[in-house]
């Protein structure tokens, strides 16, 4: 979901232009890279430019977006996993599925990372909004009995980062083998 700077409610049309420029822009950039010209986001986004650039006065504005939309799609998964399954279940599913993420968003997710400013606000929340659902994920599946009293939100996003990096160069077998030593070794013995 793609969130706006909230200080600033938008129109109804003006928000299905906000999340459809983003929307685009994330195919643009993951096809072609962040290099994409603006003029042809908008083009694809069925925009005029003066609409883009009312949104996102600056390329590096169009990115955080981006990143900020891709970010929070990832914890808000944290979230409804939560909801759908017991919680060692939606841990294990979300562990999954930040391996995937990394698995097949690196090349966007690294250029992205690198183009939003460590110290940025953007930065900032999205660090927050990831950390926020790995703890909240977490907490439920140690309630449940299912992980380890040691284990940590961090520690599940760091082990789905390296997980994702080591099955970028692994087969799909190699990859499940993986995440399922992973996973017993959070599991109370």
């Amino acid at each position: 979901m793609v969130t706006a700077d909230p200080a600033r409610p938008m129109r109804a049309d003006a928000r299905r232009n906000y999340e459809r420029i983003v929307a685009v822009a994330k195919e643009a950039f993951t096809a072609d890279g962040v290099d994409v010209p603006a003029d042809d986001i908008a083009k694809r986004a069925g925009v005029g430019a003066g609409t883009l650039y009312r949104h996102f006065p600056t390329r590096d504005k169009l990115i955080e977006a981006v990143y900020r939309d891709e970010i929070d799609g990832l914890a808000q998964q944290a979230y409804d996993l939560l909801e759908e399954l017991p919680p060692g279940k939606a841990l294990e599913t979300w562990l999954a599925t930040h391996v995937v993420y990394v698995v097949e968003k690196h090349g966007l997710a690294m250029t992205l990372k690198a183009s939003v400013d460590a110290g940025s606000e953007v930065f900032g929340w999205c660090r927050a909004r990831l950390h926020a659902a790995a703890d909240t994920i977490v907490k439920a599946a140690q309630d449940e009995g299912t992980i380890r009293a040691d284990v940590t939100g961090p520690d599940i996003l760091r082990l789905g980062h390296g997980l994702g990096s080591a099955a970028s160069k692994a087969s799909g077998e190699d990859t499940t083998r993986l995440l399922t030593i992973v996973l017993d070794g959070l599991r109370v013995s």
